[in-house]
């Protein structure tokens, strides 16, 4: 007997069940991005790995670690996306968006890191990040989180924390990075492995430790803010300023950092309690350095990324999404109608594009007809045999109400299905 075949480690099905909350929340983000003018970017999903080489940098864990790299029959090094902004940025590039522009931009898919798989987080994990370009002042950051606060309402979600910070510019954060190192070189042996292997590569990123017996080392580090010029305290003070006006809470959080020198000024993440250690949602940052890096002009950059799986997972904690929409209409059919409820059915949806209606295929009886009809949600089963076929009319059966059994006739069929569809438009 052959071996049974799995699914990939850490690559997961979702299952009908499952898609209406994804639906909704995809629904939700093209909406709400379309209403501040973002237009959606397609990118594939292999790139050449010098990208990410270049954009994340060859010494941390996703690079050395995580992705899913090889030499394709050309002998050319591609990667599946492990994110998506790198890829973002080439096509803009690319495509001459950059040039003498101002874009506002968004993208979903999938993305693959080779991680240790546990809840929320997957080795093929879809992803929506939002991106904007050539915008260098404080406005265009608030937008971003505004953007994100709008998101949560729009989904019905709560309970999700800002935690924001800024880290300067470029300067300013070089003076930190010197005075950062010079604290964890004099308290070395109080570094975990991770922190040790960092402290020359990623210094900022230890104080992203997650090592409960470093969190007082971390608490007692010198802070970015005392390196910030009065520009960067402006721009950052505007967008402070800009959430207390807009009523959005946040919590200022001086260790919140992003281990890459493309990063710049303002950092931000949405976290919640509802997932154990997967507590971050969404998190977004300027990265002003990044065109500039991969070869193209200097230009300022903003966004944010979202794990959907996360996101899908506490709208299942708050048991927060619409049910997959009903059908309308279970069609019966019985002795020569088969071919006939098929043509019947075309008609009904090309007069009524809202119809919901599944035909019975793969014969049966009446009665185990009727119980897949129950079965499928419909609110009434309609019914063509072949004495409704004679009498050019079909059976109505209510699966849903407690109403009697009524013939409609072929010529008002579509004016009782729109009727039908009406009153629960009204519900």
């Amino acid at each position: 007997m052959a071996k049974k075949i799995q699914a990939v480690r850490g690559m997961h099905d979702i299952l009908p069940d499952e898609t209406p909350r994804w639906q909704f929340l995809e629904d939700t983000v093209r909406r709400v991005f379309q209403s501040y003018a973002y237009r959606e970017l397609r990118t594939p999903v292999l790139e050449m790995t010098e990208l990410f080489k270049r954009s994340i940098g060859e010494v941390t864990d996703i690079v050395e670690k995580e992705m899913y790299s090889f030499e394709d029959r050309n002998g050319d090094s591609l990667t599946l996306r492990p994110e998506g902004t790198a890829g973002c940025v080439r096509a803009c590039m690319e495509n001459g968006l950059l040039h003498n522009q101002l874009q506002r931009l968004w993208y979903q898919g999938p993305m693959f890191r080779h991680e240790r798989p546990q809840k929320g987080r997957y080795r093929q994990f879809q992803q929506i990040g939002l991106e904007a370009y050539g915008m260098s002042g404080p406005d265009i950051d608030l937008e971003v989180i505004l953007i994100s606060a709008r998101l949560w309402r729009e989904l019905g979600i709560s309970g999700l924390e800002l935690q924001i910070n800024t880290l300067g510019t470029p300067d300013e954060r070089k003076a930190y990075r010197a005075r950062l190192v010079g604290y964890f070189q004099e308290r070395r042996d109080q570094l975990d492995e991770d922190s040790r292997r960092r402290l020359n590569s990623n210094p900022l990123r230890i104080l992203d430790s997650k090592n409960p017996d470093m969190a007082e080392l971390i608490a007692a580090a010198p802070s970015l803010m005392d390196d910030l010029g009065e520009e960067s305290r402006a721009h950052f003070s505007a967008i402070t300023e800009g959430l207390d006006a807009a009523g959005i809470a946040y919590v200022l959080n001086p260790r919140l950092v992003r281990g890459l020198d493309y990063y710049s000024r303002t950092v931000f993440e949405w976290v919640t309690d509802l997932l154990g250690a997967q507590g971050t949602v969404c998190a977004g940052g300027r990265y002003d350095g990044l065109v500039e890096q991969l070869g193209g002009k200097a230009t300022p950059a903003i966004g944010f990324a979202m794990g959907v799986e996360r996101l899908v997972a506490v709208l299942e904690a708050l048991d927060q999404a619409r049910p997959a929409a009903a059908l309308h209409a279970y069609l019966v059919v019985a002795g020569s109608a088969g071919q006939a409820g098929l043509i019947l059915a075309e008609s009904l949806r090309n007069a009524l594009p809202g119809l919901r209606m599944q035909v019975n295929c793969g014969g049966g009886s009446f009665k185990s007809q009727f119980k897949r009809a129950d079965r499928s949600g419909a609110q009434v089963a309609l019914i063509l045999g072949d004495d409704e076929l004679e009498n050019h009319c079909v059976g109505v059966k209510w699966l849903r109400q407690n109403r009697e059994q009524i013939r409609v006739n072929h010529d008002a069929l579509t004016g009782f299905l729109t009727e039908m569809i009406g009153e629960e438009s009204r519900e």
